[in-house]
């Protein structure tokens, strides 16, 4: 959990804290499952919260609370708010066969019409696992909540959710437009499970004096903007238009998309949600695409591969020193679980085109961040086909963006201009608060005073020495599927 606050003039991040200072931990009682304690949220939430607070001396006047989420998860309440069982978090797979039963029954074609994607592992899902293994725990449900929801109600008392957040649990009918009621008569779901709808960016409740005072805030700040991780990862980078891509390259990778249309991929190979400015009238969709086998991959070759005790800066001048395409070696960096992009196929990873005479590890790490980059560009040609054009990719300045190897061969096999900048989700979450309380007008003048750290443009020198190495690995990988 990490609470920052920003001065609404300057924009500049004043102070920020987050707990637990350790990885936080995950129930896992059967293989594929996985469970937190909202409780523990809320609990880091509020050591957070009093450290920024100290930080400045004394209560800030705080005009506005945003809340960015983990998406998907399941968090349950009865009829006095009281938390029923630990939440169902996004990673966990029990509720896989209810989501491929859905899809078969409903029908595929139903399904990705109005909801733009499979039931597949999502918070509708999630409940139906709860329903039939749990009856009595279902008997005592009186609303659902995403985890985002459920820490505004611990600010506010208020339960209520938003339009993108129910997307993300497959209960929002794009077609219709309302509550995804097909799906809730198939699970045998009420409607009154769904909290009040609000928009998402809008007063949505204000901070109880039970919670200021455990906050160490005033009461009744309002709370006027909240989303998931990778919507608001975007609106951070203040991608709100189509063309507009949002990427991470942290242990796995992700590539968010703003499509103008609404639309789905016929193989469900990339998930599509309400992004956060997404009305009816003027539709905006976030396609997410998401890699598992990214940075993963790269410390694995750290670890295994490169020098001992080696950085990662130096890695990366090592692969440097290697011809663009790491002369014929490619690696497919498929090797962290079942990848959606390939339709849900566990490859592993695997290098091809090893040469005894000819590479040294310099050529496997290249490889490896090629290969890292030339995923994302297949999963970017998905998005290219349900309409989305790639003019431009904003991502924050770590991770493997740190990297002048796989930035400027991303810049180059995507033909995109790559946007570096100095942001963070708790400091979007923010600034989204900041619209939603009308504070800043729109978010041009949100994101004003967003600092870019640098630009990377495509080579057209060296365009046809890229495009040979991407489609070199774009026939290992057709090869091996």
């Amino acid at each position: 959990m990490k609470a920052s606050l920003v001065d609404a003039e300057s924009g500049k991040c004043v102070a920020s804290a987050f707990y637990p200072k350790s990885e936080a931990p995950i129930i896992s009682k059967k293989a594929g499952w996985a469970e937190q304690d909202p409780r523990m949220w809320w609990d880091n939430l509020v050591l957070a919260t009093k450290d920024v607070v100290a930080q400045v001396g004394g209560k800030p006047k705080v005009a506005a609370i945003g809340i960015s989420y983990q998406m998907h998860g399941l968090v349950c309440v009865d009829s006095d708010h009281n938390l029923i069982r630990p939440a169902i978090i996004w990673c966990d797979s029990r509720s896989v066969p209810y989501g491929e039963k859905a899809f078969k029954d409903l029908g595929e074609e139903q399904c990705l019409e109005h909801l733009l994607n499979s039931p597949g592992n999502f918070t509708a899902c999630k409940l139906a696992w709860v329903k039939e293994n749990e009856p009595e725990v279902y008997r005592r449900i009186d609303k659902i909540m995403l985890p985002g929801d459920y820490i505004a109600m611990r600010l506010s008392g208020d339960l209520c959710t938003t339009v993108p957040g129910l997307s993300e649990g497959m209960l929002w009918d794009f077609d219709q437009n309302r509550p995804a009621d097909f799906l809730l008569r198939y699970f045998g779901f009420p409607d009154s499970v769904i909290p009040q709808i609000v928009p998402t960016f809008s007063e949505q409740g204000r901070l109880s004096g039970l919670a200021a005072n455990e906050l160490g805030l005033e009461s009744g700040i309002p709370i006027t903007y909240r989303a998931g991780d990778q919507p608001n990862n975007a609106l951070s980078l203040n991608v709100f238009e189509p063309g507009e891509i949002a990427s991470t390259a942290g242990t796995s990778g992700v590539v968010y998309g703003v499509n103008g249309e609404v639309t789905y991929d016929p193989k469900s190979r990339v998930n599509t949600f309400a992004h956060v400015n997404h009305t009816a009238e003027n539709p905006r969709l976030g396609v997410l695409l998401c890699i598992n086998g990214t940075g993963i991959l790269n410390s694995w070759i750290r670890r295994n591969v490169a020098p001992e005790g080696i950085s990662y800066s130096e890695m990366n001048e090592l692969a440097a020193k290697i011809p663009i395409g790491s002369e014929g070696l490619s690696i497919l960096p498929f090797g962290n679980g079942a990848e959606r992009m390939l339709c849900n196929k566990d490859m592993g990873c695997s290098i091809n085109g090893l040469n005894f005479n000819i590479h040294d590890k310099r050529h496997l790490i290249r490889a490896a961040q090629e290969g890292i980059v030339f995923s994302f560009q297949y999963g970017i040609e998905i998005m290219e086909q349900m309409g989305i054009s790639v003019k431009r990719i904003h991502a924050g300045k770590a991770n493997m963006f740190l990297s002048d190897v796989f930035r400027q061969t991303l810049a180059n096999v995507s033909g995109a201009k790559i946007e570096l900048f100095d942001t963070d989700g708790s400091v979007g979450a923010a600034k989204g608060a900041g619209m939603g309380a009308g504070i800043y007008k729109d978010h041009n003048e949100a994101f004003a005073t967003l600092e870019r750290l640098e630009a990377i443009y495509p080579d057209t020198s060296k365009a046809e020495e890229y495009k040979a190495a991407y489609e070199n690995w774009k026939t290992q990988l057709i090869n091996n599927l």
